[in-house]
């Protein structure tokens, strides 16, 4: 047996803060290895620099006219004051004067000529210790030299300080953390939103239409998706409203045929009726029987055609021959009732890729209607008229009959609509419009009232227009 492995879920909150803040981190920690290479390049050279003008300005101070070198009686304050302005950590330097000997002749922080010996090298140019530099400057009494002045600083004092060390770890802290709360606050904003839609949508799979999401957000891409759930929402409840209502309404209708077919048929075999009446009984009961058939048919051909799997064709049809072959047709079905009914067409060819077994169910749909709708106080009267416009062919069927309730006319398309004139007068499942527009729309045209009153009603049926060859 397979086990599928479920991969573990995490909070869209979560995801984001996370994984933004280990990016935010990384980001920074070059940035901040960059920035102290560069900070620690810049010190140095600048602090040596700052060192070499001490050194020279010491070297002026020392040096005389005889030869000797002359430290001043305030070159301890001088010193004090220098390593304030040159911002220069005491503890971390010392300084040494020389003569042209290379004896000692002043140091800072004291020391032995032994000492000196461990501080600089036997040529007094460089420090001994890799931990240190020497910045070196000859004492010179015009171009005679007198002796040298030599500072030595650690190489941790001249690339950077405590403080900056600090105020660099203070600035990346602040902003990994300002990073991280706008993110989690963005985050959040986003989450609360989808999280309300995404607990609506379980409601409604549950089966509960009623769905709270009034939720007010600027970002216009959240409202959009709010909007269209809660349109979508109430299109589920108004489908489910329609579904519960048309379940009811067709198992009426196929009810109703079922049981008159059964309580005639009982009629005759009880032999409750004379020997003359059952036969009356059995051609109504087979009556009964052709409407439910018609019933089924139109159920299930609607059911195939929008699951598409109603296949339709696109041969090249001569549309006037082909509607004067329907009505013909029709009309024969019909000579024993008081109908006249008229075909007009231009006298162009008008041709269309069409499917006619399913053009002549749509036209014979529509006469049917028409059938129905006739008045009793004069002669049905069809008249199906063809003209062209703008690459299409219309088909219109009129009739004089007792038309559509202006209030009913918006609905006529509806699955399983019938008007209240056609529920006390014909009985059916209310597909046949429905159907028929599904059809004239698989063939890229449409059908559509063109206009109902109670002189009578015109359906226009409307098929592309192919281009001769």
């Amino acid at each position: 047996m397979d086990q599928r492995v479920k991969r573990k879920q995490t909070s869209m909150l979560s995801y984001w803060t996370v994984r933004y803040f280990i990016i935010l981190c990384l980001g920074l920690a070059i940035i901040a290895l960059a920035a102290v290479y560069w900070i620690r390049e810049t010190a140095m050279d600048s602090r040596l620099k700052t060192t070499g003008l001490l050194g020279q300005e010491i070297s002026e101070r020392v040096a005389s006219p005889t030869g000797e070198l002359v430290i001043p009686p305030n070159f301890e304050q001088l010193l004090k004051s220098r390593f304030v302005y040159f911002n220069l950590d005491k503890d971390e330097l010392c300084l040494i004067i020389t003569d042209n000997k290379g004896d000692l002749v002043f140091s800072k922080p004291r020391i032995s000529d032994r000492e000196l010996k461990h501080k600089l090298t036997d040529d007094l140019s460089r420090a001994r210790d890799e931990r240190f530099l020497a910045v070196t400057t000859p004492i010179l009494n015009g171009k005679q030299l007198q002796g040298q002045v030599s500072l030595l600083q650690s190489k941790r004092s001249l690339t950077y300080s405590p403080n900056e060390i600090i105020l660099i770890a203070v600035l990346l802290a602040t902003l990994i953390l300002c990073g991280w709360i706008t993110i989690y606050s963005l985050s959040r904003k986003l989450s609360r939103p989808i999280r309300r839609v995404a607990q609506s949508a379980r409601q409604i799979a549950a089966g509960s239409y009623e769905v709270d999401l009034e939720i007010a957000t600027p970002e216009r891409e959240l409202q959009d998706l709010i909007g269209s759930f809660k349109d979508m929402a109430h299109r589920l409840k108004q489908l489910e409203e329609w579904r519960a209502l048309s379940l009811a309404g067709v198992s009426h209708e196929l009810k109703t045929p079922v049981t008159s077919i059964k309580g005639l048929l009982m009629a005759v075999r009880e032999g409750v009726v004379h020997p003359e009446e059952a036969e009356e009984f059995l051609d109504i009961a087979l009556k009964e029987s052709e409407r439910m058939e018609v019933m089924v048919a139109d159920l299930l051909n609607y059911n195939a055609l929008s699951s598409g799997s109603l296949e339709v064709r696109h041969d090249s049809l001569d549309v006037k021959v082909l509607v004067e072959e329907i009505a013909y047709q029709w009309n024969l079905l019909h000579e024993n009732e008081d109908i006249i009914i008229t075909v007009e067409a231009p006298e162009e060819e008008l041709l269309t890729a069409g499917d006619a077994l399913r053009i002549q169910q749509i036209v014979v749909n529509l006469l049917n209607n028409a059938l129905q709708a006739a008045s009793d106080e004069r002669p049905l009267l069809i008249q199906i008229s063809l003209h062209s416009h703008e690459g299409y062919i219309d088909i219109a069927v009129s009739d004089n009959g007792s038309g559509i309730a202006e209030e009913e006319q918006p609905h006529i398309f509806e699955r399983f609509y019938r008007g209240e004139a056609k529920k006390r007068k014909v009985r059916g499942l209310g597909l046949g419009l429905t159907y028929s527009r599904l059809l004239a729309r698989a063939q890229g045209g449409d059908l559509r009232l063109g206009s109902s009153s109670q002189a009578g009603s015109t359906f226009i049926l409307e098929l592309r227009r192919q281009v001769p060859a």
